[in-house]
Parts: structure tokens; C-alpha cells; sequence
């Protein structure tokens, strides 16, 4: 459920039109509900209720401020996996006890800020990253608390991108060495085990792999405490998918994970992590574009709108759908055309959609691309010299930019021309 409704046959974005958010900003701008935030965030609070837990928010799925503060402030946790990330939501107001540093690449100076910064736990990847860790934490003369991550080796049955829990995959430590690699952290100076973490991929739309994952992380849970560690957190990860299309495959509600979750590893009295971002922000939000050009091809017709690859990057990263609908309702039972749907920029890649069944729209129409709010403004660029989408969240009746887009002077005056030219 999302609060980007029709009403009086024009989109609102909870109680605001979105055609008065598009004159007072222009066009394309991503849009957010705080609604939506609000509640996704608090079915995964229902869900775990009965179980010690805390829910952090994967940044990388949407990391403004507004919206981490938003987050943040009904209780949230955050996941970072960047020194860029951390700063961000301790800007947000995110006390570092309920930040957790995942990421394959940490260098020492982001543990070194994560360190003097205040850090629930840090994720480790690595024996090279747990070594480093121990030295910068001594260095610092504190204790790190880590987490260490398990590759499971557990088919997530998701796009080949953004799977993480396979053997081959660059995460994470073999299960098989997961007690070797725990004897050494209990040895090394600086360094506090509190817990295990797993997170085998993104957008899951079966509950099956993570039941896979979690059955190991409770065998291996127990083997970790009877070698004598102190096993008290299970970082079990996020992942969980969201309705892209209308069709009848319907992921996993909050409810059923968490249910799963208390099955598998609800008797090991462990406090439980999870990290949901697509889920949360993911139908939070809308990225909208205005229409420039129809035109006529080569046996199909092209909608040329004002938003491009460089604003949307998953369609052409990882051939994504997105529900594109036009902002004005369209008459019940309009007669609908196949389009393809593009953006301006230089390449064939910059496509949202082939052959896509719209209702009638044209040039100066608006149109939404629904289920925009994740991995969206995080992705863009100012690839060809376009400026940043502007970002707006709504709340209610009100309407804020929570970043607003870069003039062309501001973008070309950060080149620096060196004296000899």
C-alpha cells in the first residue's frame, strides 16, 4: 500500500496534487510520503513484536536526511555501508549506538570516524578487514563490536546483481570457516564478537532462501557458543522484496518474515537485527516526469519524456519495471497504445520501458513512475550535464524540496581548469 492515490482524477501525493508540486519545482522530481515511510516502517516493528529487536533502515536504499530523520525519529536504526552513510545519518540525528557498518571495502579511516563516532556494531567481510579493525581500535584504545558475516552459500533466487548469499559472491565469509575465523577475532586485541550477520541478496520475493539462511545461522549459533562465544545479536539482514508490477506474484508480508524469523531463530534469545530498505522506502515514493515528444518510428511508437537513465538508473542497469501512469486519470475504459518509453539522453540504454500500454498522452502531460522511492535518487547522476532530480517529501498537506536541484552554473563552476590551458 502507498498513499499516491487519484482523487478528483488527478495524483496526489497524500493530501497534495502532484501537478502543484511539479509547477512549484519543475520537472522530473522524485517525491516522497511520509506516510508510507511511517507505515512500512512500523509493520516491521509489528512484525518482530514479542522478540528483542531493532530495525535498521538500509541507507543505500534512499539516504536523504529528511528521510533518515523521518525514520530515525519513530525509533529506526541504520544500516551503512559508507564513512559517507555514517556522516549522513549522524547529520540526521541517528545516534551511532543504533548504526551498523556493513560493506565489503571499509578503510581505516571510516572505522576510525565509525570508532570515535559512536557505532552499534561493525559487519566484517573479511580476515584482512578484522585484522585492520583490531589496530585502528587499539590504536584508538577502545573495543570494536563486530558482527561477523557468513556467506551461507544460499541461492536467493533474485536478479544476479543483487544476490549476495552464493558461494561465488564477493560477501561475506564461507560458512564452512566460520569457527577458524571466530577463533581468531576472540584473539585479537580490540576486538568484541557480539553476534553473527547474514544477508544473502535483495528484492526476495519467496520466503524459502531466507528460511535456508537462518536454519545455518542457528546451527552455527549454537556450535559458536558451545566453542565459548558470547553470541547475544543475529544480523539477519534485509532483503525482502516489493511489488513492482500488478501482477498476482505478491512478496511476502512483514508479518510472514517476522513469523519466520521467530521459528527459526526465536529460541536462541538473541536480540535480532534486520535491515529493510527497498521495502520501506521503495513504494514510498514516485519519481515524476513531464512528456516532450511523441514520436513515430519504425513500427512502435516513442514517448520522450524529461526524465532519463541518469535520474532512474534500474531500468537500464538491471532491465527494472516500473508502473508508469499518467498523472490526470485517464477516462474509465480509454483506449490503450504501446510505447516505448525514453529519456533524452544519449544512449539506446536510456529506455524505461518497451512496448508498454499506456493511455492517451502527450506532450506537456505528466506522468509518475511508481515504486521510485528506493535505490532511485541514491543511483543518480549528472551524466550529459543534467542536474540532479530534486527530492520533495510530503507530509499530509505540506510539501518540503529536501533537495533541491543544482543550478548549471553550480554544476560547471565545480570544474577547475588548470593555469597552462
Amino acid at each position: 500500500m502507498d498513499h499516491f492515490l487519484y482523487r478528483n482524477g488527478v495524483l496526489h501525493a497524500e493530501d497534495v496534487p502532484v501537478p502543484q508540486i511539479a509547477e512549484a519545482v519543475g520537472t522530473p522530481f522524485y517525491c516522497y510520503s511520509t506516510a508510507t515511510l511511517t507505515r512500512h516502517y512500523r509493520l516491521f516493528e509489528e512484525a518482530l513484536e514479542g522478540l528483542d529487536h531493532v530495525v535498521c533502515f538500509a541507507m543505500k536504499s534512499n539516504s536523504n536526511q529528511a528521510v533518515i530523520r523521518t525514520l530515525g525519529n519513530l525509533g529506526a536504526g541504520m544500516d551503512v555501508v559508507s564513512g559517507g552513510e555514517y556522516r549522513r545519518a549522524r547529520a540526521a540525528g541517528v545516534p551511532g549506538d543504533r548504526i551498523v557498518f556493513s560493506g565489503v571495502g571499509k578503510t581505516r579511516e571510516e572505522m576510525r570516524v565509525a570508532l570515535e563516532g559512536g557505532i552499534r556494531q561493525f559487519n566484517v567481510e573479511s580476515e584482512p578487514e578484522m585484522q585492520a579493525l583490531s589496530e585502528v581500535a587499539v590504536s584508538l584504545g577502545v573495543a570494536a563490536p563486530i558482527a561477523i558475516r557468513i556467506n551461507p552459500d544460499v541461492d536467493a533466487r533474485t536478479h544476479e546483481k543483487i544476490a549476495t548469499g552464493k558461494a561465488e559472491n564477493k560477501f561475506g565469509i564461507p560458512i564452512a570457516r566460520a569457527r577458524e575465523v571466530y577463533a581468531e577475532a576472540a584473539a585479537l586485541p580490540g576486538i568484541e564478537v557480539v553476534g553473527i550477520d547474514v544477508h544473502i541478496g535483495s528484492q526476495l520475493t519467496q520466503l524459502e532462501p531466507f528460511e535456508a539462511a537462518y536454519l545455518k545461522v542457528a546451527e552455527l549459533t549454537r556450535a559458536l557458543r558451545a566453542d565459548g562465544h558470547e553470541i547475544r545479536r543475529l544480523d539477519l539482514g534485509g532483503g525482502l522484496g516489493i511489488p513492482y508490477t500488478q501482477s498476482n506474484e505478491v512478496p511476502p508480508l512483514p508479518m510472514q518474515y517476522g513469523e519466520l524469523i521467530k521459528r527459526t531463530v526465536g529460541d536462541l534469545g538473541c536480540e535480532v537485527e534486520i535491515e529493510p530498505g527497498r521495502l520501506i522506502s521503495g513504494n514510498a515514493g514516485i519519481l515524476v516526469s513531464q512528456v516532450i515528444y511523441l514520436k513515430s518510428g519504425e513500427g512502435r511508437d516513442f514517448l520522450i519524456v524529461d526524465a532519463a537513465m541518469n535520474d532512474l538508473l534500474r531500468p537500464s542497469l538491471y532491465a527494472a519495471h516500473h508502473d508508469i501512469v499518467p498523472v490526470i486519470e485517464p477516462a474509465p475504459g480509454a483506449e490503450q497504445a504501446p510505447y516505448d518509453v525514453v529519456g533524452p539522453v544519449c544512449e539506446t540504454g536510456d529506455t524505461f520501458a518497451k512496448q508498454r500500454n499506456l493511455p492517451p498522452v502527450g506532450p506537456g502531460d505528466l506522468i509518475a513512475f511508481r515504486s521510485a522511492g528506493a535505490y532511485g535518487a541514491v543511483m543518480a547522476s549528472e551524466y550529459n550535464t543534467r542536474p540532479l532530480v530534486p527530492e520533495v517529501l510530503v507530509n499530509g498537506d505540506q510539501f518540503a524540496v529536501i533537495r533541491a536541484r543544482p543550478s548549471f552554473d553550480e554544476i560547471i563552476n565545480r570544474d577547475t581548469i588548470p593555469e597552462w590551458l
